[in-house]
């Protein structure tokens, strides 16, 4: 049978007259797994499918704002900038991957398509997760080297942190696409169809060594900002009141990101390897509708609190600033 990304749910059976809904009631065995249909449009939508391409426009929208500034605006070349575009990127692919998921899902169904549609979800969701290691990797070095932080050196690291990120967020796109799939073998399926149980457990065990390498760089990100707070304030003899303030303001900026991005993917990332391909698909939605969120969150946190940005939307919308005004490059740690 032909497949698409879509829970099935064998568990219910469906009313007599009425039209086969969003679940396969033929292939008990894919019960609890994101899997394609063969069946037409004779089936009334899944809301959960309609959710998740709701969000996906709305991650769409948002990230293409970003990614249209970034590239069509010369003074945003600064290596921070290129590292935003790529979170954009990402986010702008698998905004896309989950529109047209959707409507491949209810439109056209086969199990190319299928292979297509999860890899490409894959790729852009690991380029997403990689390009907020190398945004992290990148605020961490312009405190740690600040004094050199703006050399030629900085933006040939930038490049090879990139080509690191997509091409391995590339590799594991295409796994499922070369045969790591399930497709041959419905017992070894995930929560995930048409991914095995082995590619779903790589790709979270991947997150969270991601996750822990985030969490132990802002740990030091926040003790050198602590530490720049606490010299600044000795040297203008007001300590009480400018070291708390400042540190305050490092500490919740790090804590939202990283509040933000632990909130929107460990559950999925958790239920990825405890979770069983015979479990009401309702948890899998449940979890991985969340993971979406941070791609629409992150616009928000990376892009649009930046002052350079800001101004360039409002040229692009408003025309309230000129064209040829100077820009004050900022640090990452600014951002």
């Amino acid at each position: 049978m032909n497949e698409s990304l879509m829970v099935n749910d064998s568990s219910v059976s469906p009313v007599a007259g009425e039209a086969l809904s969003w679940m396969d009631f033929e292939a008990p065995e894919r019960n609890g797994s994101l899997e394609f249909s063969t069946t037409p449009l004779d089936f009334s939508i899944n809301p959960w499918d309609i959710m998740l391409c709701l969000s996906g426009t709305v991650i769409a929208c948002e990230n293409a704002i970003v990614v249209a500034i970034i590239f069509y605006t010369p003074t945003l070349r600064a290596p921070m900038f290129v590292l935003i575009g790529s979170l954009a990127t990402a986010d702008l692919l698998a905004g896309m991957g989950l529109i047209l998921n959707f409507v491949f899902q209810y439109v056209i169904s086969s199990e190319t398509i299928s292979l297509i549609t999860v890899g490409f979800l894959v790729a852009s969701f690991t380029a997403s997760i990689s390009s907020l290691l190398a945004i992290t990797v990148d605020r961490y070095l312009s405190l740690y080297n600040a004094l050199t932080y703006f050399s030629e050196k900085t933006v040939q690291y930038v490049h090879l942190m990139l080509l690191g990120t997509w091409g391995v967020s590339v590799f594991l796109g295409l796994l499922p696409v070369l045969g790591w799939n399930c497709l041959d073998e419905p017992a070894s399926c995930s929560i995930v169809r048409p991914l095995t149980r082995s590619n779903v457990t790589l790709l979270a065990t991947s997150f969270f060594v991601i996750f822990v390498l985030m969490l132990t760089l802002y740990f030091k990100i926040c003790k050198i900002v602590c530490r720049h707070a606490h010299q600044i304030a000795l040297q203008q003899h007001f300590f009480a009141t400018s070291h708390y303030v400042a540190t305050k303001k490092g500490v919740s900026t790090l804590a939202i990101i990283l509040g933000t991005f632990g909130a929107s993917w460990l559950p999925f990332a958790i239920y990825c390897l405890v979770g069983e391909r015979e479990y009401p698909p309702v948890y899998t939605y449940a979890t991985l509708l969340p993971a979406t969120y941070n791609s629409m969150i992150n616009p928000i946190i990376y892009a649009y609190r930046n002052t350079e940005i800001q101004r360039s939307i409002y040229m692009l919308l408003c025309g309230c600033f000129q064209a040829n005004k100077a820009y004050r490059s900022r640090s990452p740690s600014e951002v």
